[in-house]
């Protein structure tokens, strides 16, 4: 009996960590707006590789990359996380994130949520950085002098 539970109970655990979980995050700001972030975050191949975007679908397929897993578990059930993003009727944007390893030793999808909005905050702040505070004044151009000699300067005559 002892023997069936174990089997049923290593079983269950890895249907359910196969399957993934999919955790929702909702951000303040449009879907194209994001999507640079999360290609940005993408990018980074310390932490990502095998990666697939779509622009089109604003999806993506990644495999994040750990240095050490802590159990044997770990090492067998990495495979592909995905992140999408879905529009909001309020204009704001839900980033979908399907990830198959996290937990103990790991937080894939926490760790990619917030190197998402890292670069979303750099992203918004670079455009702020860039453009000048304060705007040099118009200058005029020199208008012409009339008449036939040469303008010269006043001179004070007291």
């Amino acid at each position: 009996m002892q023997r069936v539970f174990i089997l049923t109970a290593m079983v269950g655990f890895g249907v359910a960590s196969a399957l993934g979980e999919t955790y929702k995050t909702p951000f303040s700001v449009a879907c194209s707006d994001l999507w640079p972030s999360v290609k940005a975050t993408l990018a980074d191949q310390e932490h990502y590789a095998k990666v697939v975007i779509n622009d089109e679908k604003m999806k993506a397929d990644y495999q994040p990359k750990h240095t050490v897993h802590v159990d044997i578990s770990g090492t067998l059930l990495q495979r592909m996380n995905h992140v999408t993003l879905k529009p909001k009727t309020d204009g704001g944007c839900e980033m979908d994130v399907v990830s198959n390893y996290s937990g103990w030793g790991h937080d894939d999808q926490g760790d990619f949520r917030k190197r998402v909005s890292d670069n979303l905050t750099r992203a918004k702040a670079a455009p702020a950085a860039t453009a000048p505070s304060d705007p040099a004044p118009a200058v005029e151009p020199a208008k012409p002098a009339t008449g036939t000699e040469p303008s010269r300067p006043q001179k004070d005559r007291w």
